[in-house]
């Protein structure tokens, strides 16, 4: 890949971010940073490349909350018995279709995906920039617990399940294993610990109402995390299993479709932040029924969480988490058109681009990424942005038809597409 070269958009109409408002003028990158958004055409000389806009919209890269590289690229039976050198080269390629997609950064919400982030903060393949979570820590029979009914649970002394042994899930039970967990997912690099702490759609074992890990099992993975000065994010859908998680120290709640009006309140009035997906019945037809209910239920609750969040005040944050059904990915960027079913567009770019920086910067001096802003187009901020054929601050549904309406890609000062 080509080291990172001075440019300069022309003639572009700039939405920053955060602002509704377009402002015509020229974006002036050095390296991979943006250094001036002016009126002014800036001088260009041999060693420039310059990107004629001609008058589309140029705006932050999109930004993903819940996102699962390498979990989105493979089916469960894949994760589980495919070749693992397999399920990597499958990843370089998954990662280089989001970035094609739009996302210039996501925060990865279980996967060892560490060595993928490396090689492309390095420069060695095309990909989004990674806010790495590593393995999904879940108690025995919880949500990421992925063993058969006839495996000895590892606290009884069972061996690790292959999800385990791949660092997609680490089952662990009683607060010195979540504590040694979190602390192994630190070690490896995480900027975050994620947690199964309620029931989910497609686990085998457990009911959306169930509520998993301790009081204190929660807190030895907040602990780990406050120790090195980042948070916990849990993946939750009900009222229970949230207020539990809040009051252990978790900073981050995932999903919460079953969550009433007061439990969406109550975040709010304690400073937490809801990282949620428009997720909508028709995203999935399971062939089993059990699993089919519980994925109709938590659609039932996309609606009224959105409206009671914006309601509320509460900070929130788009995700998508896409995960073992490979042939759903490019619902990554169609579910991000679909926020404008229950909002307006520019609250929704917002939230895709600025608003979920401010939910990754939580990780403190574990973010990798620290040394410029993310999410939005002004000097200082990483070299991240778009042109496209359309106007999100008015509308979303262009995105739709992303592979030609996205007609520009830059991210870190290098263009990886451009169709101008």
């Amino acid at each position: 890949m080509n080291e990172a070269t001075t440019m300069v958009a022309t003639n572009v109409k700039v939405f920053d971010g955060v602002h509704e408002e377009l402002v015509e003028g020229h974006v002036v990158v050095s390296g991979s940073k943006i250094v001036e958004v002016t009126e002014t055409m800036p001088s260009t000389g041999d060693d420039v490349e310059v990107i004629d806009g001609d008058g589309r919209v140029l705006m932050p890269g999109l930004t993903d909350a819940h996102c699962h590289i390498m979990g989105m690229c493979h089916s469960l039976p894949a994760m589980m018995q495919g070749d693992i050198g397999w399920i990597y080269a499958n990843t370089v390629a998954a990662a280089e279709r989001t970035l094609m997609r739009g996302f210039t950064t996501v925060r990865d919400a279980g996967g060892p995906v560490f060595g993928i982030k490396q090689a492309i903060d390095l420069g060695t393949i095309p990909g989004p920039r990674i806010y790495p979570s590593g393995a999904m820590i879940s108690q025995t029979a919880g949500h990421g617990d992925f063993s058969m009914t006839y495996d000895v649970a590892t606290a009884l002394g069972g061996v690790p399940t292959r999800g385990d042994s791949v660092g997609m899930t680490l089952v662990a039970d009683g607060p010195d294993r979540v504590l040694a967990g979190a602390r192994e997912q630190l070690k490896k690099g995480a900027t975050q610990i994620k947690m199964m702490v309620g029931g989910g759609v497609t686990s085998a074992y457990d009911s959306l109402d169930s509520q998993q890990f301790t009081m204190d099992e929660i807190r030895a993975a907040v602990n780990a995390a406050a120790d090195w000065g980042t948070y916990v994010l849990s993946h939750v859908y009900n009222v229970e299993g949230i207020h539990r998680a809040i009051d252990a120290g978790v900073r981050s709640i995932e999903h919460a479709h079953l969550a009433d009006e007061d439990t969406v309140k109550h975040m709010k009035d304690k400073n937490i932040w809801l990282s949620t997906q428009p997720f909508v019945s028709h995203d999935h037809h399971f062939p089993d029924p059990r699993t089919q209910a519980k994925h109709e239920q938590v659609c039932s609750g996309t609606g009224n969480l959105y409206e009671w969040s914006k309601k509320y005040g509460v900070n929130t944050a788009f995700g998508t988490d896409i995960l073992l059904e490979p042939d759903k990915e490019t619902h990554q960027i169609t579910m991000f058109a679909r926020l404008s079913e229950f909002m307006e567009p520019i609250e929704a770019v917002r939230m895709a681009t600025s608003t979920n920086a401010e939910l990754f910067r939580m990780c403190g001096l574990r973010d990798p990424y620290i040394d410029a802003p993310i999410g939005v187009v002004k000097p200082g901020a990483w070299a991240d942005f778009l042109l496209v054929d359309g106007d999100p601050t008015k509308d979303l549904s262009f995105f739709n038809d992303y592979q030609d309406t996205l007609r520009v890609i830059v991210k870190n000062g290098v263009a990886h597409k451009n169709t101008l």
